[in-house]
């Protein structure tokens, strides 16, 4: 995990110029080549300091997924609240499509590496257990409000299931070359309302034999 933040406005924005200068030296170089003294002198700290606040590169990038997490929750503080389940979550996709926007070049370029399954910088690794874990609360905060009636084992592991399906959008997010990726956004507004459907019919007794053994599997794929 990156080390706590600095309790000064000062060190705060000095870790996040850090970070702003290690996504550019990613996406000019590639990762691999990047060096943290490249990364240092990019964002003119001393070596010393860099490593004062991110004592690797690894760590460096789990603190650019924290910060993306940051940004994506207070976009979706400030989107309009509903109770039905498909526009909170197509609020919550859409908010995530325009804070990592300016990110979208870095995202495909850096995906091959992420990808890897025992990569740190996996989403699904330990080292990224904290951005996922913010990720899951903003998720639940989808879910908390909601009008929507489910199955209450489905209700009960919905903010994962959905930051499953959020997984999915970012997958196909990171290879849009649509402008403004607007087929990511296409792919969200057609999926809020099946999502929504498939809870709501979820309550329904002869779905149960299909739906309980699906949610068993996924437990048990988690443990």
């Amino acid at each position: 995990m990156p080390r706590p933040e600095p309790a000064t406005a000062r060190g705060e924005e000095t870790r996040q110029q850090i970070i702003d200068a290690a996504l550019r030296l990613f996406e000019q170089n590639g990762y691999t080549k990047t060096t943290m003294r490249a990364i240092a002198g990019e964002a003119g700290v001393s070596v010393g300091n860099a490593y004062y606040y991110f004592t690797s590169k690894e760590q460096l990038v789990q603190g650019f997924y924290q910060h993306i997490q940051v940004l994506h929750q207070q976009r979706v503080e400030r989107a309009p609240r509903s109770g039905s389940l498909a526009a909170r979550w197509l609020a919550m996709e859409l908010a995530f499509v325009d804070v990592a926007a300016p990110y979208h070049e870095f995202g495909g370029k850096f995906f091959a590496i992420a990808a890897e399954p025992t990569s740190p910088l996996s989403p699904f690794s330990d080292e990224s257990r904290p951005a996922r874990q913010a990720a899951t609360a903003i998720m639940s905060d989808v879910v908390i409000g909601t009008d929507v009636k489910g199955d209450k084992r489905l209700m009960a592991e919905l903010p994962n299931l959905l930051w499953l399906a959020h997984m999915g959008i970012v997958l196909f997010w990171v290879h849009d070359r649509s402008p403004e990726q607007e087929r990511t956004r296409l792919l969200i507004r057609r999926t809020a309302p099946l999502v929504e459907r498939i809870v709501a019919l979820s309550r329904l007794r002869p779905l149960r034999p299909v739906l309980y053994p699906a949610l068993d599997l996924i437990e048990d794929l988690s443990s």
